[in-house]
């Protein structure tokens, strides 16, 4: 259920950036259209409901501090603004997780470790899961300092 969660809010905030509708539009949609339901194309994975708003909800409160420190992990050349728009998403939810979108806070290596597989599950055959963990390491040991 964790896992969806994190996938939807992946998925939450590529539409909010994509779109332009506002936090409350999108979360509401996803908890009404995407959490348990059943389509034609399949079912859709249950999810914690309070993870996927967690998540989003400081992703967006904290936005500005996630981009400056995806920005610091990534190479000069490559600023976030450069970055495909799921894996930025993929970096926002992250990055609220590892400034303690939780409680009790996911420990570092399960966010990276998770979202990796969330890359993972929209990249399966590309370079990105790689590139994924290379930045959420560099992320947390920003986020904690002393040590992961």
């Amino acid at each position: 259920m964790k896992s969806a969660a994190r996938l939807y809010a992946v998925q939450a905030l590529f539409q909010m950036e994509a779109s332009g509708q506002t936090v409350e539009a999108v979360t509401r949609e996803f908890e009404s259209h995407r959490f348990g339901a059943t389509y034609d194309e399949g079912e859709f994975a249950e999810g914690d409901v309070e993870l996927f708003r967690a998540v989003v909800d400081r992703a967006v409160i904290l936005q500005a501090r996630i981009d400056q420190m995806t920005d610091r992990a990534l190479v000069a050349k490559w600023p976030i603004d450069r970055i495909d728009p799921v894996i930025r998403a993929l970096f926002r939810a992250a990055g609220a997780e590892l400034l303690g979108a939780t409680r009790p806070a996911t420990p570092p290596k399960v966010a990276i470790t998770e979202y990796v597989d969330v890359a993972k599950a929209f990249f399966p055959d590309g370079k990105e899961p790689k590139f994924v963990n290379a930045v959420l390491d560099h992320m947390a040991h920003e986020a904690f300092p002393g040590g992961l």
